[in-house]
């Protein structure tokens, strides 16, 4: 549990951080100085700044700055992402250096700045992982990858089969069967296609738990074969060169980005089509939960999911709703339109409007995590209380 947590934390530290730090280095290298650029979030715990006569200061707590010529440097009580205030809800003034008095496309820049930096980080860790062993599909493994660790998992379950029934759970992995090790698919299917109506000894590994399962493969009606009812991929550790490496991490987040992309198209048309929300749909709780499994198979795949994580935190940053950056990015498509901005009083309400709807989907989502996760939470609370 406490690695769960660790692990969590970390992670979400981390993409919060990158993303706001997307903000506040495109601020910079538009001559914006943002107010305060903070690690963690307020209350503040300690900052450092340059004052009007060019000497650096040390402010603790909440106190005001005042006499502030460049950004306030913070550590804050809150070890959760970070924060840039570049003034975009301010009144501009006259002052030449403020957001507000940027160009359009400069202001673009720097909203987009963080959804940017958050695939840049994925491909950066995607790049990483191939460099000292990613968990990857290996039909069509690149012909200079070093496979490690082969297995075989379960990648589809159908309704209705023997392993339905049996409790297999995508993810899976089969070690052996009556005792034979299978790595090639190819073999595996063969044997259990020649054992139709004989109960087999599966034993199989989840996560760091081994066990035994009896199983029965059947002719499946799909494939004309015998089989228990699941879709089976070779997997393993596929470590690259260096810069195959990065060529590969940048074409698997661009992979990814896409595919994700999709799934979000799928599930809100989904929506509008009034067929609900997918149940497996997971808000903090359920990444929380993700986190502790992932964390417990290994630094590789932290990696992965990691990366997985920033990409879809980039996407839904960029979705056009109030309160996100993509949402103050057609506030700034408008004014481009209008050759005025918005009514600041106006664009501040839109904004806070669009807020308190996520958080409302936030907590409805949490409490479905929470019920799909309470003999979990039980156990938790009974440890701690």
């Amino acid at each position: 549990m406490l690695l769960t947590i660790i692990v969590f934390v970390a992670l979400l530290s981390v993409l919060v951080f990158v993303h706001e730090f997307g903000h506040f280095w495109v601020a910079r290298r538009f001559g914006v100085k943002p107010r305060e650029f903070g690690f963690g979030f307020p209350p503040r715990a300690l900052g450092i700044y340059k004052d009007i006569n060019g000497k650096w200061r040390v402010v603790k707590g909440k106190k005001e700055v005042k006499d502030a010529a460049d950004t306030v440097y913070s550590i804050n009580t809150i070890p959760l992402g970070g924060f840039v205030q570049v003034g975009e809800d301010e009144e501009a003034g006259d002052d030449p250096s403020h957001f507000g008095n940027k160009p359009v496309w400069q202001r673009m820049m720097i909203i987009l700045a963080g959804v940017s930096m958050n695939i840049v980080l994925a491909a950066v860790l995607i790049s990483f992982g191939f460099m000292i062993g990613l968990p990857q599909t290996i039909d069509n493994a690149h012909p200079d990858a070093k496979i490690t660790n082969q297995k075989i998992q379960i990648v589809e379950i159908l309704p209705d089969s023997p392993a339905m029934s049996a409790g297999l759970k995508i993810g899976d992995t089969i070690v052996s069967v009556n005792g034979e090790n299978f790595i090639s698919n190819d073999k595996l299917q063969k044997y259990t296609d020649e054992h139709i109506g004989e109960k087999l000894n599966y034993i199989i590994k989840r996560g760091r738990d081994q066990f035994n399962l009896e199983i029965t493969p059947v002719l499946i009606e799909e494939t004309g074969k015998g089989g228990i009812g699941i879709s089976i991929v070779e997997s393993g550790l596929v470590k690259l060169p260096f810069f195959t490496a990065i060529w590969e991490g940048v074409k698997t987040t661009a992979i990814l980005l896409w595919a994700i992309i999709a799934a979000f198209y799928e599930l809100l048309k989904g929506i509008f089509m009034g067929q609900g929300v997918d149940a497996g749909l997971a808000g903090p709780v359920g990444i929380a939960a993700l986190t502790g499994q992932v964390a417990r198979m290994g630094f590789a795949y932290i990696l992965q999911f990691a990366a997985i994580l920033s990409i879809n935190l980039a996407i839904i940053n960029a979705f056009p709703f109030p309160a996100l950056d993509g949402g103050r990015f057609l506030f700034l498509i408008i004014e481009k339109i209008k050759g005025r901005p918005v009514k600041k009083e106006l664009e501040t309400i839109i904004h806070n409007i669009g807020f308190a709807i996520l958080m409302l989907l936030v907590l409805v989502v949490t409490f479905r995590d929470i019920a799909r996760y309470s003999e979990s939470f039980k156990t938790i609370w009974n440890k701690l209380f």
